[in-house]
């Protein structure tokens, strides 16, 4: 007996949706050209770095062949590793690297802490911009060694010093990576906020922070850079057994020796600690924040 017309089109309704189900979790199902796909992005992610670091290396070991600036001023690349891995293999690396580390997070994390209110405060009070805007801006400006003989002077051969000396290099950067982010938000988000009720405080956290956050990450890598350096500034010059080995004193001790595949071994650890944790922290930060927008995550 054939079905009346409701039931026709219920069946017809209920055909197309499964029809467009199944068409969405084909979409979704990784094919094989997906896969082959994320295989290539990958190898074009690694290679080309990789082929870098041969290339650099291929020329370094050229120009120590041809001699043309004394061993002691250019080592060879293998002298250079072989410091590298004497520091390995008797544990050294773990102390060098614990001790440079552990301060500048703890002091990038403090500096994030102090940055933040005064990044809001600038960018919401315009007297406040135009009083200590222009003094932040200069702060950011000015080479963070200059305040190591100061620190020195005032907190003596402490981790306060170095710490002093950290949050100078990163708070400036911090705070106007913030207040730049919050220029680029739409003045219609700060009204809608206003028109329900939000106060200064619940705007600041609801609606300015995460709305000025992709140009806000911009300006926390600059400041972990600047903590870094900040540090490796510090270490270099702040130097006592009282504040242990890390890198920076590495660096010094190498130079106090004269040693210059030290020296290079140590630059090379520095460099591939700001590597690390720019491509394991703030990369994978930056993506998920610009995919939870909409926006391209393929850094």
């Amino acid at each position: 007996m054939p079905d009346g017309p409701g039931q026709s089109n219920t069946g017809t309704v209920e055909d197309d949706t499964a029809s467009v189900g199944a068409g969405l979790d084909a979409l979704d199902t990784p094919t094989a050209a997906d896969t082959r796909g994320c295989g290539r992005k990958i190898l074009g992610q690694v290679l080309p770095p990789v082929v870098a670091l041969v290339v650099i290396v291929a020329i370094w070991q050229a120009l120590w062949a041809a001699a043309f600036w004394p061993e002691y001023q250019l080592p060879a690349p293998a002298d250079v590793w072989t410091q590298i891995w004497d520091r390995v293999t008797s544990g050294e690396i773990v102390g060098f690297l614990w001790i440079s580390v552990h301060r500048a997070v703890i002091g990038f994390l403090v500096a994030v802490v102090v940055a933040i209110p005064l990044g809001l405060v600038i960018a919401n009070f315009s007297v406040v911009r135009r009083g200590i805007g222009p003094i932040v801006s200069g702060l950011q400006s000015l080479p963070s060694v200059a305040w190591v003989p100061a620190a020195v002077l005032w907190f003596g051969l402490t981790d306060a010093s170095i710490y002093f000396v950290v949050l100078l290099g990163a708070v400036p950067s911090i705070a106007n990576g913030l207040v730049s982010g919050m220029d680029q938000i739409p003045p219609i988000l700060p009204r809608v906020g206003k028109v329900l009720g939000a106060g200064r405080l619940a705007s600041a956290r609801h609606i300015l922070l995460p709305a000025a956050l992709p140009g806000f990450l911009g300006g926390l890598k600059q400041g972990w850079a600047f903590s870094w350096r900040s540090l490796m500034a510090a270490e270099l010059i702040a130097t006592s057994p009282q504040l242990g080995v890390g890198l920076g004193q590495f660096l010094h001790n190498g130079m106090s020796l004269s040693d210059m595949s030290m020296v290079m071994a140590a630059i090379i650890l520095i460099l591939f600690v700001g590597i690390g944790i720019e491509l394991l922290v703030f990369r994978p930060l930056e993506r998920a924040v610009l995919r939870a927008r909409g926006l391209n995550g393929s850094l």
